[in-house]
C-alpha cells in the first residue's frame, strides 16, 4: 500500500456518508484480521456503516475481502456445478437443513452445509446436530472433502481458518447493536458461502413476527442484497421470501427438531416443512442445472425423500461424523426410541386451550423467547444450552379446539418453569372465529422471479 492507512480518516468518512474505496476495505478487513486495529475503531466503523449504509459496489467489495481473509475451499474438477448450499436468515423450528442436506446428496449434490449456532430466539443447525450423541460438527477441511466424497453431505462449523474476519465482526455487530444491518448481514453469510466455492447457493429469507425483518419490504432489500453480492462473486445465487410468524412444523427445541427432522426423513413430516425441503432443494437443483424446471426439481427431492434414498444419506452423514453404528442406525430405524437415543427433560408440562375456537395462530417468537429463558437458547456465544429444553405443538393451525384442549407441551427442567413463563406462553396462542382463520402460502417469493419458472 503506497501510503499508511488512517483508521480514523476512514471512519469520519464512512460517518459523513461517503464511500469506501476498495483499497479502504481491503485495509480494514486486513486489519480486522490480523487483530492491528484497535477494538474502539472496528466498533466506530460498523455503526457508521449500519448508519449511512453501503451502495452495492461497496459490498460486494466488503464480501469479497471478508471472503479471502482465509482459506478458500477447493474441490475436485469433477464435483464442477454440484457443489451446492442453502441459507436460512433464522426462524423458529426451522429444521430445514437437516433432511433438505441428505435429499440433495441422493439427488447426486455435494453439499458442505457450513452451519451456524443459535443467537437471541433463533436455534442453530450446529446446537441441533449435537445433541446427537457423538455427532462431531468440527471437521477440518479434508476430512470435509472425505465426507463429500463418501456420502454427498456434512453438516459441519466454521473453521478457524475459513473467513476469520466474519467471526471478529460478527461478535462485535452483536456487541454494538449493528447485527441488523443488510451491507453487514450480507457480507457475513455470503463471505463465508463463497469460501466454500460453491455452485449454486439459495437464500432462505424470512419475514414475519418471528423473524429479523416483521415486513416483506425490509425481507426483499435484504435478498435482493444477498443475490446480487452473491452473483457478483460468480456464484449462482437466488433466494425466497417465506413466513415466519407460527413455527415450522410442530417442534422446536433442538434434540425434539432431530425427532421431528428423522420423522420427516421416514415420511412421517409434517406439510409446511415438506414444503419448505422441496421448494428449496428443488431450486438448488434447477439452478446447478440438474433440472430444467422448479416441477423437476421438486420431483426429484420428493422422489429421494420417498424411497428413503435421504434418509440412509442422513444415516451416513451422522457415522462419518462420529456417531456411533450403533446409535445412528437405531436412530434411523422405523420405530425409533428417540428419547431413550437422544435423552427426555425432566418436565413435561402441558398447557392447554382457554376457550373454544379455531386455532389462528401460535406467536412464534413468544415461543422461542420463553424456550431461551428455559435454557434452550443463549445469550452471548460460548453461553451452554440445555438440548432437550423445548415444545412440541398439539394441535395444528385451523383446527377446532376446546376450552381444556392440551395444546403444547413443554420439555424443560422443573425448577426453571415458572407461573410467567405459563402466561407468556399462553399468549402465544391465538384463538377466533372459524371464518377468520385463512392459510396462507409459506413460500412467498422468488428473488429473481425466473427461479420459479
Amino acid at each position: 500500500m503506497s501510503r499508511r492507512v488512517s483508521f480514523p480518516e476512514m471512519i469520519r468518512r464512512k460517518r459523513d456518508g461517503e464511500r469506501l474505496t476498495a483499497q479502504d476495505l481491503r485495509a480494514f478487513v486486513g486489519a480486522v484480521r490480523d487483530r492491528s486495529i484497535q477494538e474502539s475503531q472496528t466498533g466506530a466503523m460498523l455503526m457508521a456503516m449500519w448508519l449511512k449504509g453501503m451502495v452495492a459496489e461497496e459490498t460486494s467489495i466488503l464480501t469479497r475481502e471478508m471472503m479471502f481473509s482465509g482459506e478458500i475451499l477447493d474441490w475436485p474438477e469433477e464435483w464442477t456445478d454440484l457443489v451446492v448450499d442453502k441459507h436460512s436468515t433464522g426462524g423458529v423450528g426451522d429444521k430445514v437443513s437437516l433432511p433438505l442436506a441428505p435429499a440433495l446428496a441422493a439427488c447426486g449434490c455435494k453439499v458442505p452445509m457450513i452451519s451456524g449456532r443459535g443467537l437471541a430466539h433463533t436455534g442453530g443447525t450446529l446446537d441441533k446436530m449435537e445433541s446427537i450423541p457423538g455427532f462431531s460438527v468440527h471437521q477440518s477441511p479434508q476430512q470435509v472433502k472425505r465426507i463429500l466424497q463418501d456420502v454427498g453431505c456434512c453438516i459441519v462449523g466454521q473453521t478457524e481458518s475459513l473467513v476469520p474476519a466474519d467471526k471478529v465482526l460478527y461478535a462485535l455487530r452483536d456487541a454494538t447493536s449493528t447485527v441488523d444491518s443488510v451491507p453487514l448481514i450480507t457480507g457475513s453469510i455470503i463471505s463465508k458461502k463463497g469460501a466454500e466455492s460453491l455452485s449454486a447457493l439459495v437464500l432462505d429469507v424470512k419475514f414475519g413476527k418471528a423473524a429479523l425483518y416483521k415486513d416483506t419490504e425490509s425481507a426483499r432489500v435484504l435478498a435482493h442484497s444477498l443475490v446480487e453480492t452473491g452473483s457478483s462473486l460468480g456464484i449462482c445465487t437466488g433466494a425466497v421470501l417465506s413466513r415466519m410468524d407460527s413455527p415450522i412444523g410442530r417442534c422446536v427445541g433442538h434434540s425434539l427438531e432431530v425427532m421431528e427432522a428423522l420423522e420427516f426423513l421416514k415420511g412421517r413430516g409434517p406439510r409446511d416443512l415438506q414444503e419448505l425441503v422441496v421448494c428449496l432443494g428443488a431450486c438448488l437443483l434447477k439452478m446447478c442445472g440438474k433440472v430444467d424446471t422448479l416441477v423437476q426439481g421438486k420431483q426429484e427431492i420428493a422422489g429421494a425423500l420417498e424411497s428413503g434414498a435421504a434418509l440412509r444419506r442422513f444415516e451416513a452423514m451422522l457415522q462419518a461424523q462420529g456417531v456411533s453404528p450403533e446409535v445412528a442406525g437405531a436412530l434411523c430405524s422405523a420405530h425409533a426410541d428417540y428419547f431413550r437415543l437422544l435423552g427426555l427433560a425432566d418436565c413435561r408440562a402441558e398447557l392447554r386451550v382457554e376457550e373454544d375456537g379455531t386455532v389462528l395462530e401460535f406467536n412464534g417468537m413468544v415461543l422461542a423467547e420463553v424456550l431461551h429463558k428455559l435454557g434452550a437458547g443463549r445469550t452471548k456465544a460460548g453461553d451452554p444450552i440445555n438440548h432437550l429444553v423445548g415444545a412440541e405443538l398439539l394441535v395444528s393451525l385451523g383446527q377446532q379446539v376446546k376450552k381444556g384442549d392440551p395444546w403444547v407441551r413443554i420439555h424443560c427442567d422443573a425448577a426453571t418453569f415458572t407461573m410467567e413463563h405459563r402466561t407468556s406462553l399462553q399468549g402465544a396462542l391465538v384463538i377466533g372465529a372459524p371464518d377468520d382463520f385463512q392459510e396462507t402460502p409459506l413460500v412467498f417469493e422468488f428473488i429473481p422471479p425466473e427461479l420459479s419458472d
